[in-house]
């Protein structure tokens, strides 16, 4: 018996009664007939049969509940998503374009401070392998061994030495930063989750949480890694006397005592925390003003990489003027400079002498690694941790 429709509503062609082998039933598209029951869909204008398969509870604002319906809900094997009468295809092809398909890598990891460190350390080490190349070319130019010009340095460079000329020296510097930005980025994330106020709370220091936190940051990764750059200073300057890391830290105890391995410690804090708690203040205030603006709650990648690099360039120039009065004092009265008494006599000095341009001689060179280095390491950081997640759950 073939099989034959009953229109309803008019012509529309929401929904028929079709007559099959073994009974009658509601049916949604043509060319659909299943073996026994009877289903139903929304209804136009508040006529038809209520419920939906997507829904454990029937419509009932003016229609009509199918008997048997919630059984043949419960037990009739659909093979694909029912369309519903009643809500705009649109909106059901917005909904499916939004699940994303493609290869997710998640990694357990139960402990949130290890996931914390460990993408720390992660982002150090990327974000200081990608500035490598500008920290040689950098260097170069401030010792002025292989020409004046950013060009020529790298053409030098590259004649010489090649590519690798670019990242000589990398994996030491990455051994040394990747713990201090490991223990810098925990730092900050911690502080920052227990000192942000809740919606509705108030605020639970007088100073923005951020702010606070990046000055903790900072201290704590200085106080933590300064052994080791004291140390790596030393290996450079004084080559011959030691064979290596773990020779020069024992024979400066032996000879020299702790309290060597901190000698410098309180210039390095002067110039470590208004940088810190800037930066991190920075940032965390540009990925509020982006969810307010964009109406997004996760930011991207190449977002973070932006608002990272914005966040560097911003504490990177608030904070320089103290970079440079500090190498002025740590220069003293050599080649008849002027000795200056504290970091408000430098600033004064220098502003007085040379002018504002005075404060931000060699601004151009220092953005040029740290902004990018802000940028890389903050999204290397994010990923990290939408990497590392609690449980299999998560994943």
């Amino acid at each position: 018996m073939g099989k034959r429709g009953i229109p309803l509503f008019g012509h529309k062609k929401d929904g028929f009664f079709s007559m099959c082998d073994s009974g009658s039933q509601w049916n949604v598209e043509q060319n659909n007939c299943y073996p026994v029951g009877l289903f139903a869909s929304v209804g136009q204008m508040g006529m038809g049969f209520g419920v939906s398969p997507s829904s454990p509870n029937p419509r009932n604002n003016g229609g009509i509940k199918a008997p048997f319906s919630d059984l043949v809900l419960k037990y009739l094997p659909f093979q694909e998503e029912i369309r519903v009468v009643g809500v705009p295809e649109e909106e059901a092809s917005l909904k499916r374009r939004k699940k994303k398909v493609g290869l997710k890598l998640k990694i357990k990891v139960s402990d949130p401070s290890l996931r914390r460190l460990i993408s720390g350390g992660i982002a150090g080490a990327v974000s200081r392998t990608c500035v490598a190349p500008l920290e040689t070319i950098r260097t170069h130019l401030m010792v002025g061994s292989s020409g004046n010009t950013t060009t020529e340095v790298f053409h030098n460079i590259m004649q010489t030495d090649g590519w690798k000329g670019l990242f000589r020296g990398n994996f030491v510097n990455v051994i040394r930063v990747a713990p201090s930005k490991a223990i810098e980025l925990f730092a900050f994330d911690t502080v920052n989750k227990r000192l942000s106020p809740k919606p509705g709370e108030e605020p639970k220091i007088p100073i923005p949480a951020s702010l606070f936190a990046g000055a903790c940051a900072g201290v704590s990764s200085t106080l933590v890694t300064y052994p080791l750059e004291l140390v790596k200073t030393r290996i450079t300057i004084e080559k011959d006397m030691y064979d290596g890391i773990v020779d020069a830290f024992v024979k400066i105890l032996q000879k020299e005592g702790p309290a060597e391995l901190y000698r410098g410690l309180a210039p390095s804090l002067i110039g470590v925390i208004p940088y810190a708690a800037t930066n991190y203040f920075a940032y965390d205030t540009l990925r509020k003003v982006y969810r307010k603006v964009f109406k997004e709650e996760k930011i991207g990648n190449i977002e973070t990489l932006l608002i990272g690099s914005l966040a560097g360039a911003i504490s990177s120039s608030a904070t320089f003027p103290l970079e440079v009065a500090r190498k002025q004092m740590q220069v003293g009265a050599l080649n008849g400079r002027q000795v200056y008494k504290n970091v408000l006599h430098a600033l004064a000095s220098i502003l007085e002498q040379e002018g504002i341009q005075g404060l931000y001689k060699g601004l151009g060179p220092s953005c040029l690694k740290l902004v990018p280095a802000a940028g890389i390491s903050f999204m290397c950081y994010e990923a990290c941790k939408r990497i590392l997640v609690e449980n299999d759950e998560d994943a």
